[in-house]
């Protein structure tokens, strides 16, 4: 029996360091969730600036996806190993950076605490946790057979959405016993245990061959920064807006010529001509939006409409993604028996419908109600996570299994930003439209509770429109979600 064991554990030994290091870099997107009242606190930021506030995130998100391109292309010339340790060297200065943000300007100029800082030093943390994941689904193939690979994309999935678990209720406790700076201080200790684990791994197969091109990285990240910009003014459309989108476009164009021409491209071309890799980057993009409309509002709506406190809304999160985390291994093991066609579609649907149930919620909804739409919208995603990995990399070449597993999560990462960013808009102007009429307050209790009392029905009201918007997007992903698997069956 023992023996049989460890057979079973044996192929994923390796991967465990690899996925400590994802779970830190998807802890750390999460945790601000939390950590976010205090912060405005601390540096100014009023409760009616949340559109600037949301930049803690969306910030993350930018430098999180701008770094994985060219990380991948290092993973592919230097090994797993080696940019496994330099991305996370640049998230434990990251951290180290955002603790001290509120100080930094006082030491640079004498200035106070300015929130700007703290927005640019995540950005640098962002850049070597985004790495991390590419790096590490790359790593899948060199550590794990064919056999064993699908359940070993669902054992990443699962440890990125374990990290997005624990965030917000790390972030909870941190604020409720020490200041919310401890939680970057003590991704330290934890980043130092990841980086002695990793070096007990063989440092995987170098190949001089590949060239990075840092260029095409550049305008990879400028255009995904204008994109977000753009994005965000999209409930209010003005001149910034417009110049964004339209800079934007320009350097999409510049980037295609520049992929084309280069000798070696960030984004290798022989990948485009892969019809699954393609629909499977569609799907991711589209998942990316889905889940993020959940990340958000459901803590944000446990918060307003719910009156709960920070750990409570984590707990109430936390119904979905750990379904999300089970659901990833789960899906690995489907994929590898029958394929990745079955658990991705219905892994659509129940996520589709899991959102529509959510959607008919109201001020009073009530247990078992709110925790088994959570579970169910949480199953869904978690099934979609190893057969669309599996499908992207199916024929990928060894030396450019880094620069695929990049693309394959900067799709989803994208999609998580588009969403964020027209989240936040949209959400805004919804809500202002919905209160428009409601007096700010009343001295009069009655009033005052029927004010109250309207905006919440208004932030609930906007938050079902979400959970719509998600069902749609998660309709309309099973076309690509099919056409990414009909060769594959």
């Amino acid at each position: 029996m023992f023996s049989r064991a460890g057979r079973i554990v044996s192929p994923y030994r390796l991967l465990l360091p690899l996925c400590f290091g994802v779970f830190i870099a998807a802890d750390d997107m999460t945790v601000v969730v939390t950590l976010l009242p205090d912060m405005m606190a601390d540096l100014r930021v009023g409760v009616s600036e949340l559109d600037r506030a949301s930049w803690s995130i969306t910030g993350f998100l930018i430098g999180f996806t701008a770094a994985m391109p060219l990380m991948g292309r290092i993973s592919d010339r230097a090994g797993y190993r080696l940019a496994f340790l330099a991305a996370l060297g640049v998230f434990t200065l990251g951290s180290a950076l955002v603790a001290m943000s509120p100080q930094i300007p006082g030491w640079l100029f004498g200035g106070p605490p300015e929130f700007n800082w703290l927005v640019g030093m995540r950005v640098f943390q962002a850049i070597g946790g985004g790495a991390i994941i590419p790096i590490s689904i790359a790593a899948v193939n060199e550590l794990v057979d064919g056999r064993h690979r699908a359940i070993a994309y669902g054992l990443i999935g699962a440890s990125a959405e374990a990290g997005g678990v624990f965030g917000p209720l790390w972030g909870g406790g941190i604020t409720t016993w020490l200041s919310w700076e401890w939680a970057f201080w003590l991704n330290i200790p934890v980043t130092a245990v990841a980086a002695l684990w990793i070096m007990r791994n063989p440092p995987g197969r170098r190949n001089s061959n590949v060239r990075v091109d840092v260029p095409a990285g550049i305008v990879f990240a400028a255009a995904l920064a204008l994109l977000t910009v753009g994005l965000v003014r999209i409930g209010e459309p003005d001149a910034l807006m417009a110049i964004s989108l339209a800079v934007t476009a320009v350097l999409v164009v510049l980037l295609v010529l520049m992929n084309t021409r280069s000798a070696d491209a960030l984004f290798p071309r022989p990948l485009f001509h892969l019809v699954s890799f393609n629909f499977a980057n569609v799907t991711h993009f589209l998942v990316g939006a889905v889940l993020i409309i959940g990340m958000v509002t459901v803590p944000l709506m446990a918060a307003t409409v719910f009156g709960m406190t920070p750990i409570e809304g984590g707990l109430q999160l936390l119904r979905m993604t750990v379904a999300i985390g089970a659901a990833a291994l789960v899906g690995g093991i489907i994929t590898q028996r029958i394929g990745p066609r079955v658990p991705v579609l219905v892994g659509l649907l129940v996520t589709s419908v899991g959102f529509l149930l959510m959607s008919r919620w109201a001020v009073d909804v009530a247990e078992p109600t709110l925790t088994a739409h959570l579970l169910l919208t949480g199953l869904g995603l978690g099934l979609l996570v190893s057969p669309i990995a599996e499908t992207a990399l199916f024929k990928v070449a060894d030396d450019q299994r880094g620069a695929a597993s990049a693309l394959i999560t900067v799709s989803r990462m994208v999609g998580m930003t588009a969403g964020l960013a027209a989240l936040t808009a949209l959400g805004t102007v919804q809500f202002q439209q919905l209160v428009a009429d409601v007096p700010a307050f009343s001295l009069d209790p009655v009033v005052q509770e029927q004010i109250v009392e309207s905006a919440q029905n208004a932030a609930m009201d906007v938050f079902t429109r979400f959970y719509q918007y998600a069902a749609t997007l998660s309709a309309l992903a099973l076309i690509p979600a099919y056409l990414m698997t009909r060769r594959l069956g």
